[in-house]
């Protein structure tokens, strides 16, 4: 029997929303060496275990190796590490090696050069400052004028210059000591609810404590340096967390994450959809895509609710409570300028968050009354 097409009377059509992109890793270390077992055309190799490292030829001295055993051994450890090469043939800088790691691969974090000298140092946090995808470069330094009082330290240059995306640990005992608290925040790092941390009193598996006075980790802490002591004869501790500005490395990390959310949120918006009006209903799509990203970061312990005290903005005023540890808000597209509507320019948003902090220290008052 003759049959006719359905169709005919109701026709579907499938849209299937594009993928969306997938979301940057803020976990993940690059070690750069010189060992010469990674080829300049590959530039960047990942591992997930160190022993696979020796596998491929690497040898128990290097010091790529013997990063990886440091990085590894920390609790959680962390699941991925590259190692990338520098050239030595021609000589190749640290900074040109570093862009061509990151050329060849967006996916690492944090960047590691063991042997890298002061004046490298330097250069490596200059470049890290405006790296694309955000980056953040970590040393070590067993510099002798580093726990003196002098601004010609490394990590008084480095305060000085207000770089926020570099690291920097004392050590007379690990020239890769930095690698172990990396390796700590990378593991830590996992994105899940109240992941959020700070480093300030992790333990770092395989490195011993430096043996200074009081006055002399004053001065490191001064010149915004981080350093591996004991305290109380039991507590071995990494202090203070800071990078070389002053701010703590979980604040420049989750700031980071939130920015990579809230980025990729609304240009997969725009991607799946066949557009986003210039309309109030337009720009509420795109806030959602805000709101969206900063409750993830309410969700790893980064954001909390808590009282406003910056300047007024829009709607929201100094002393006013945020009940969700943020606000997004934008004026009406009734206020746009003609040349911003010919553009098609969004109307601006404003991301209002409050941090939840981290306690450092503890101040408790004994009363006794006899």
């Amino acid at each position: 029997m003759a049959t006719q097409d359905l169709k005919n009377i109701v026709t579907i059509s499938e849209y299937v929303s594009p993928m969306a992109a997938p979301r940057s890793t803020f976990n993940q270390l690059l070690v750069v060496g010189s060992a010469g077992i990674i080829p300049t055309s590959e530039r960047v190799r990942e591992y997930t275990t160190a022993s696979a490292m020796l596998t491929d030829g690497f040898a128990l001295t290097d010091i790529e190796y013997l990063a990886a055993v440091a990085y590894f051994a920390q609790s959680p450890a962390p699941t991925t590490l590259w190692i990338g090469c520098k050239s030595t043939s021609p000589t190749e800088t640290f900074v040109e090696a570093a862009e061509a790691c990151r050329t060849a691969n967006g996916e690492w974090y944090v960047i590691v050069c063991p042997d890298a000298a002061k004046a490298d140092h330097l250069l490596l946090a200059a470049w890290a400052e405006v790296a694309s995808p955000s980056t953040v470069y970590a040393f070590t330094t067993s510099d002798a004028d580093c726990i003196t009082n002098v601004s010609t330290d490394i990590f008084s240059l480095l305060k000085a210059l207000s770089y926020k995306r570099t690291i920097g640990q004392y050590s007379t005992t690990s020239s890769i000591a930095i690698v172990a608290i990396m390796g700590y925040a990378m593991g830590a790092n996992n994105g899940l609810a109240n992941s959020a941390y700070t480093l300030k009193f992790k333990g770092e598996v395989g490195i011993a404590i430096e043996d200074l006075t009081a006055t002399q980790v004053g001065y490191l802490d001064g010149k915004y340096a981080n350093v591996y002591l004991n305290y109380g004869n039991y507590y071995n501790i990494f202090q203070q967390g800071y990078m070389a500005n002053g701010y703590f490395f979980d604040e420049v990390l989750n700031l980071d994450m939130l920015r990579n959310d809230i980025q990729l949120n609304l240009m997969d918006l725009l991607y799946a959809t066949t557009k986003v009006p210039q309309t109030d209903a337009g720009q509420a799509q795109l806030i959602l895509g805000c709101n969206n990203a900063c409750q993830l970061a309410v969700e790893r312990g980064f954001l909390a609710p808590g009282t406003w005290t910056g300047v007024t903005i829009l709607d929201l005023s100094y002393g006013d409570t945020l009940p969700n540890g943020y606000l997004c808000q934008s004026k009406s597209y009734s206020t746009q300028s003609t040349a911003d509507r010919q553009a098609r320019k969004s109307m601006p948003i404003y991301i209002c968050i409050k941090e939840a902090g981290a306690v450092h220290n503890i101040v408790i008052g004994v009363y006794v009354n006899r």
